[in-house]
């Protein structure tokens, strides 16, 4: 691709979420810190996750976001052990996420059009729904991935229901999420200056008044961050199978 129609996606390690409390025994907000994890375990997620962006063709580069701690552990465990050759920077986060994606962005080169922000706990994001991810974005300038709620939400206040959703208008928000660069660049600046913070990147988007899409994603698309999402991930691999790449590298 020409230099106007360069993709980067970025990548955040969820570790360095910062507005989690941590408790005892690797406990965030009652469940289990992602640090609790082995740290083989970690790497060996990052790079399923780096796995399918090196696939996709669709995307030219990646930049990696991650505590400083593990800067070196991922340079050298993970990007040169699976020769993953579209990484171009791994950079030290923020303390918030948000913060980390606003030091990814600010680190994309000029003349990209489009970034996808994606979670590194991810690793069965498809390389598929990256490239239509792209493609729509090229149309509308801010897609999410999603899938429909299963379970019925309720609201609820003092330990008292309050109130039933409409599980047919809700919808359980992914990783990746598309922007046009200038979009969201533009959102993350203004919530800065306004010191606004969201859950992801969308909400800031939709401050601006633009029209945020959703695009279907996969219920294997799982965010693994305790031991009891490492035993569904391990199943869901079983199932789908490592691809022939990382086979070789493992």
């Amino acid at each position: 691709m020409g230099k106007g129609e360069k993709q980067s996606a970025q990548r955040f390690d969820d570790k360095r979420d910062g507005h989690h409390t941590r408790g005892r025994d690797g406990q965030k907000n009652g469940r289990r810190d992602p640090e609790a994890l082995s740290l083989d375990r970690r790497t060996a997620i990052l790079a399923h996750t780096l796995d399918a962006f090196e696939r996709c063709d669709s995307v030219d580069e990646v930049i990696l976001v991650v505590g400083t701690a593990d800067l070196q552990l991922v340079s050298e465990e993970v990007v040169d052990r699976y020769e993953f050759t579209k990484v171009r920077k791994i950079l030290s986060g923020g303390e918030k996420r948000q913060d980390s994606v606003w030091e990814g962005l600010k680190a994309v080169e000029a003349g990209t059009e489009i970034v996808v922000i994606h979670d590194g706990v991810r690793p069965f994001v498809a390389p598929e729904h990256l490239s239509e991810s792209i493609g729509q974005c090229r149309k509308c300038g801010a897609v999410i991935t999603a899938v429909p709620v299963k379970d019925t939400i309720k609201e609820a206040e003092d330990g008292l229901v309050t109130g039933t959703l409409d599980r047919e208008k809700l919808w359980a928000i992914q990783t990746p999420q598309t922007f046009a660069l200038d979009l969201i660049l533009r959102a993350h600046q203004q919530a800065f200056e306004a010191r606004i913070t969201a859950t992801d990147d969308a909400a800031l988007v939709e401050r601006l008044g633009h029209p945020v899409h959703l695009l279907r994603g996969s219920y294997h698309n799982i965010k693994i961050t305790t031991p009891e999402d490492l035993e569904l991930g391990e199943m869901i691999l079983s199932q789908i199978g490592a691809t022939e790449g990382m086979k070789r590298k493992t």
